[in-house]
């Protein structure tokens, strides 16, 4: 890659005008342009042609300007500000590098995860039941998180961070990962192969890889099958993970004890969709990783990365296209 002292930087967000202002406080020298729409992008591709593109998805994965984006008017970095890069597909990495800000949303999600988990074991739906019909139980009791089995897949970022969570409420953790080690917080640690051997194993289950040809429909009906009576599963990786299809059955026959939706394999999710008429499931519009102030974490890591192109250091979160992450 050439070192630029001041590249030229597209910021292609729904609201660029605050990044605009904080890259020219951070680099006053980079000439930016921001872009609010996905129509206009090609032709400030063409136009203005730019050594880095920083990006947001604001407008859903299908009408991503994918093509031109890595088209003849490609920058040299690719920035995306979220952690998933499925939009991008392929790309060669040879002509572009690709970098995400995969963990700057990772204590949220982690959190989300564990409090849909909460909100079963605390039956908190049936709380609010008994409190709006003004019902005394006095033989209600709570289901503790200590002493059970969670079932991480995907051992990233956001895996990790539920995992610390999890251990200081007692649990027993088990995950996946592509390439397994000894992990912080995780007392096994396996492959993606070894999940036939895990399903029966776990009291809840988080849904944390990302979108690749090898962990499309990983959680299939097979998976639901092997899974014990009860368990709880959280999802927040990307709609196509867990077969949806397979999950609606599994809600159905109660195979499931809950389920904390985050992601779907079409969003928004259709108001004809049968997970809208299912018992014991919480459904969120994908912003688990959204809270106040997290697109300028996001930018800011961007700004990091900057200092790292500018003097020829290595990127950060460097995405390889085979592996997706």
């Amino acid at each position: 890659m050439n070192n630029h002292l001041s590249p030229k930087v597209i910021i292609h967000t729904a609201e660029p005008a605050p990044m605009l202002a904080r890259l020219s406080e951070r680099h006053p020298t980079i000439e930016a342009l921001g872009c609010s729409t996905y129509l206009d992008l090609p032709s400030m591709l063409e136009s203005f042609r730019p050594d880095v593109y920083y990006g947001i998805r604001f407008a859903g994965s299908d009408r991503f300007p994918r093509d031109a984006l890595l088209g003849e008017f490609a920058p040299k970095w690719i920035s995306i500000g979220g952690s998933g890069v499925d939009h991008l597909k392929n790309w060669n990495s040879d002509q572009v590098n690709v970098t995400n800000a995969a963990g700057v949303a990772a204590s949220m999600m982690a959190e989300f995860m564990l409090g849909g988990f909460l909100h079963f074991t605390l039956d908190v739906a049936g709380l609010q039941r008994d409190k709006i019909a003004r019902n005394w139980q006095p033989d209600r009791h709570m289901v503790p998180l200590s002493g059970k089995t969670l079932l991480i897949i995907g051992l990233g970022q956001t895996g990790c961070a539920l995992a610390q969570r999890a251990k200081a409420f007692g649990m027993n953790v088990i995950g996946t990962r592509a390439r397994p080690k000894t992990t912080d917080y995780v007392d096994e640690v396996f492959t993606a192969g070894d999940l036939s051997a895990l399903w029966h194993r776990a009291d809840y289950i988080a849904v944390c890889v990302p979108l690749l040809n090898s962990t499309r429909g990983l959680v299939d009906g097979s998976a639901f099958e092997q899974m014990r009576n009860g368990v709880v599963l959280a999802d927040v990786s990307r709609g196509s993970v867990v077969n949806s299809d397979a999950l609606v059955s599994a809600l159905a026959s109660h195979k499931l004890g809950g389920a904390i939706l985050d992601v779907f394999e079409i969003e928004p999710l259709p108001s004809t969709h049968p997970l809208w008429e299912a018992e014991n499931i919480l459904i969120s519009p994908h912003c688990s990783s959204v809270f106040d102030g997290w697109e300028m974490a996001s930018f800011e890591m961007f700004c990091n990365n900057m200092d790292n192109f500018i003097t020829g250091r290595p990127l950060s979160n460097l995405v390889n296209p085979e592996h997706g992450y």
